[in-house]
């Protein structure tokens, strides 16, 4: 089915945000890995596994509308040097895609696409649970403090 280039174009930038957080969630893992944090390494990991699965759903949507999945494409990088300015960063790269999955979505409404709405608001809702997590941490960091914060994220 030919799809609409704007949609398109949408899809491909929302692939590039995926992709880009798959790569910072994965390092950020892999460092808290590193440290002895095996619980956030496993949280995170498995954060990094769900932003894989909505690539795959964006690229299956592109290819069905007869579009090329883009996935040369990474944005910034933010790699935090320690697990609290990691969460910010995380923090602000979710903050976008919510942000940028309802523009998508408005605008796939507009153009009359439901089929693309009903993915980018599936996602959404996953990226939803990815920041309420990540508040989460940074409330408990707040409300202990960090030492004790990280002696909780040792298995």
């Amino acid at each position: 089915m030919k799809g609409n280039k704007g949609v398109i174009d949408r899809l491909n930038a929302r692939l590039a945000d995926e992709l880009t957080a798959i790569n910072q969630y994965m390092v950020h893992s892999e460092m808290c890995d590193n440290w002895g944090y095996e619980r956030l390494h496993g949280a995170i990991e498995k954060r990094a596994v769900q932003e894989m699965k909505h690539a795959e759903k964006l690229i299956a949507r592109v290819l069905f509308l007869e579009g090329l999945p883009v996935v040369s494409t990474l944005n910034k990088i933010a790699i935090g040097p320690d697990v609290e300015a990691q969460f910010k960063n995380d923090w602000q790269a979710e903050a976008d895609a919510i942000k940028a999955y309802n523009d998508d979505i408005r605008y796939a409404v507009e153009v009359g696409d439901n089929g693309t709405r009903e993915l980018l608001e599936a996602i959404l809702k996953d990226e939803e649970d990815h920041i309420d997590w990540i508040e989460a941490q940074l409330d408990q960091i707040k409300q202990m403090g960090i030492q004790n914060y990280l002696v909780e994220q040792v298995s």
